[in-house]
């Protein structure tokens, strides 16, 4: 394939559970995104990270100034970034791990693209962190709450009711959205996060909600990926 995607990939010590596709934030596949691939790798998933911008140049991006991340954002289509998850499920097919125990977890826009995932691709689970576009499409998707009634895979949402691009309202509208889809699916809200609260290296990060939401995203793939 011409347009190759590149992919970090971070291997577990041992036998490996399965594989997790981690779709990197609007700031690309920064130190942060590595960091949890390597911390998914720790508890035994082989963590493949796409890199959606690098038909723009692959850059990391600073998380000061967000003028330098929207072009790299206006130059993704929903093509694109589908044949790039596509090249990240490849590569864990070839280790061995058949959809079921495939997982995909994204942050900011990549919790955008693992819900779309789990709509248009056979996965074995979804996990959103604050994912935009819930109801005004982005990247050519249809809007989440659209999306979100044709899940193929048990979705897990995660978002924070400060998160000033996410209005509460919307999270309520995805919830039900997702509800009715023939999956299982949950969305927790946590009242003093806003957006990015994962990310240690963002002014927004918020400890006790990063904790939590890391346990429940653990938790989500190990009831779920189990082939």
């Amino acid at each position: 394939m011409a347009d190759q995607t590149p992919l970090s990939v971070h291997q577990p010590s041992g036998t490996a559970k399965g594989g997790v596709v981690v779709v990197q934030e609007a700031f690309g596949v920064n130190d942060h995104i590595e960091d949890v691939c390597r911390r998914l790798a720790a508890e035994g998933w082989v963590a493949v990270a796409p890199h959606l911008f690098h038909r723009s140049g692959d850059p990391k991006l600073g998380y000061g100034d967000l003028s330098q991340v929207m072009p790299h954002m206006q130059a993704l289509t929903a093509e694109g970034v589908l044949a790039d998850v596509d090249a990240a499920t490849a590569r864990l097919e070839a280790a061995g791990f058949p959809a079921a125990r495939q997982g995909v977890v994204g942050f900011c826009m990549g919790g955008t693209v693992a819900l779309v995932t789990g709509v248009e691709r056979r996965v074995g689970a979804a996990v959103t962190f604050y994912g935009g576009g819930v109801t005004q499409g982005r990247f050519g998707f249809a809007p989440l709450v659209d999306e979100a009634p044709r899940l193929q895979a048990p979705w897990l949402g995660l978002f924070g009711d400060l998160d000033q691009g996410i209005p509460v309202a919307d999270v309520e509208q995805l919830r039900a959205a997702a509800a009715a889809s023939s999956q299982p699916t949950e969305v927790v809200r946590y009242p003093g996060a806003g957006h990015g609260f994962h990310c240690d290296q963002r002014d927004s990060y918020e400890p006790v909600a990063a904790a939590d939401a890391w346990r429940r995203t653990l938790a989500w793939f190990d009831r779920y990926l189990r082939g």
